[in-house]
């Protein structure tokens, strides 16, 4: 089973912006091989060097309601999906490209965000200026924290257990 995470956004941009900001982090970053494309993210995804494959939507409420928008109080615009391939590279080395990426585009996007692990497990989360990323060390080690570009501060937050 693949591990999958989604960094939501309430952005002001359009989803193909946000999509070609992402392009844009990734191949600053040298994450893409030159044959990806913008629109790629918005169509089938891309897969980077490291192997994770990413992709660029709207973020569609679900039927019983929106977890980020519950428990979160925001609604998001734009969504962002990473799944890792641990076959092809090391989950670690993938999750560090998605925090620098995800770093990135927070740079360049503005809005609410929260980036988080299947509704279980967030990651980091943006509330208007302020960048919050989880206490735990496990997955924020020094070298990850070092490459979020943003001022931030350490606290935990969560989804409701319903």
């Amino acid at each position: 089973m693949a591990i999958s995470y989604s960094l939501d956004i309430a952005a002001d941009k359009t989803v193909v912006q946000v999509a070609w900001h992402l392009y844009d982090a990734a191949r600053s970053a040298g994450v893409f091989e030159a044959s990806v494309t913008p629109e790629a993210l918005l169509e089938e995804g891309a897969v980077t060097a490291s192997g994770m494959w990413i992709s660029v939507g709207e973020d569609r409420p679900m039927p019983w309601g929106h977890p980020v928008t519950e428990d979160l109080g925001f609604t998001p615009t734009a969504s962002v999906r990473f799944r890792l391939d641990g076959k092809r590279g090391e989950p670690t080395d993938q999750q560090d490209d998605m925090i620098r990426l995800t770093s990135d585009l927070l740079g360049r996007v503005p809005g609410d965000a929260v980036l988080h692990f299947q509704f279980e497990d967030i990651w980091l989360l943006r509330r208007g200026a302020e960048l919050s990323l989880n206490e735990r060390d496990d997955l924020w080690p020094p070298q990850r924290l070092a490459t979020v570009s943003q001022p931030y501060r350490r606290a935990t937050h969560t989804f409701s257990e319903e």
